[in-house]
């Protein structure tokens, strides 16, 4: 089997644009990496269009493979669009926090959905439970493949090899690379590319409040795709120099001054990406150019983040006191 062809080549080259406005005054300069722009409406298109390719290579995913994997959403609608592509079977283990319009989009795809509602009993996280029913399902499904992004190499090798260097072919050796966490998929790969080179890069780790990848408090989240329950398998502890864990909050207003800056319609985590450049920017020298990656839609959480009864009810702000200030 393979995977070419048709809306596989739609997959990556997504554009590179300067946050001008969004940074005016700022003596450096940042680069926003608009991984929307991918077919599938995010980042995941990467590694998802990687990991099924790569497994069809060695042979372990063939026309009678059923695909399954655990995600909050994102990835799970790249591997729902590249299997109907391919005509194979995908299931995708959720839980409660996967919004309706995610799970929407991944059955359009004919992907089916497997919802855990019970949170894992020793660390109260979903993460865990999910994997556990992952497990379960490749114990009672025949020719089940688990594409496991939290401990394939092929997740972060899918970035090293194309989003870091769509990057650098652009920008150069850059002097900041801003990067929202969960499997580690993208700042591992990034990290790999911009290594191998010998660049001074200095590589900000963006993750959630509540998050235990790099060892935070673990606390209670309210978007899927930043941050995570448990360390994954593909974190090492030089992934990188430093880290900032940003709130609910710091991702509304970080996605809602993007749309009134620069007219993107950017989801959560893009929102907390820019929140961390807000945040460290007295810090970055002038001259300096910064990379940030913006991983997904903002149409996936209008009932979220783009909604002021939602936030007030939620997240107890009022988004109106924020118009005209800065993230």
């Amino acid at each position: 089997m393979k995977l070419e062809g048709g809306i596989v080549e739609a997959i990556g080259s997504t554009p590179l644009i300067g946050l001008n406005r969004l940074f005016e005054g700022e003596a450096f300069r940042v680069f926003g990496k608009l991984e929307w722009m991918n077919p599938g409406g995010s980042a995941k298109d990467r590694p998802a269009l990687y990991m099924v390719r790569e497994a069809m290579r060695r042979g372990e995913i063939t026309s009678e493979t059923v695909v399954i994997e655990s995600s909050s959403g994102n990835l799970a609608i790249s591997l729902a669009q590249l299997c109907c592509y391919a005509g194979l079977r995908f299931i995708c283990v959720v839980d409660p926090r996967t919004t309706e319009q995610h799970k929407q989009i991944i059955r359009s795809f004919h992907g089916e959905i497997d919802l855990v509602t019970e949170p894992d009993r020793e660390t109260g996280e979903f993460l865990p439970a999910r994997i556990r029913r992952v497990k379960e399902l490749q114990q009672q499904i025949p020719n089940a493949y688990w594409t496991n992004q939290y401990g394939n190499p092929d997740n972060y090798l899918a970035h090293a090899e194309t989003t870091m260097k769509e990057i650098g072919d652009a920008l150069g050796p850059i002097d900041y690379l801003f990067c929202g966490v969960s499997s580690c998929g993208t700042i591992r790969g990034c990290m790999e590319y911009i290594r191998s080179r010998g660049w001074p890069t200095r590589i900000v780790a963006v993750d959630a409040e509540g998050s235990v990848i790099f060892g935070g408090q673990k606390g209670p989240r309210k978007f899927p795709g930043l941050g995570a329950g448990m360390t994954p398998p593909l974190h090492r502890d030089d992934l990188a120099d430093l880290v900032l864990h940003m709130s609910d909050t710091d991702c509304v207003r970080g996605c809602r001054e993007l749309v009134r800056r620069e007219a993107i319609l950017a989801g959560a985590s893009s929102g907390a990406v820019v929140s961390a450049i807000c945040k460290l920017s007295d810090s970055i020298p002038a001259g300096a150019v910064c990379a940030a990656i913006l991983p997904d839609r903002g149409e996936r959480y209008l009932d979220t983040v783009y909604n002021d009864e939602w936030v007030r009810r939620e997240l107890g702000a009022d988004p109106v006191s924020w118009k005209g200030g800065g993230a």
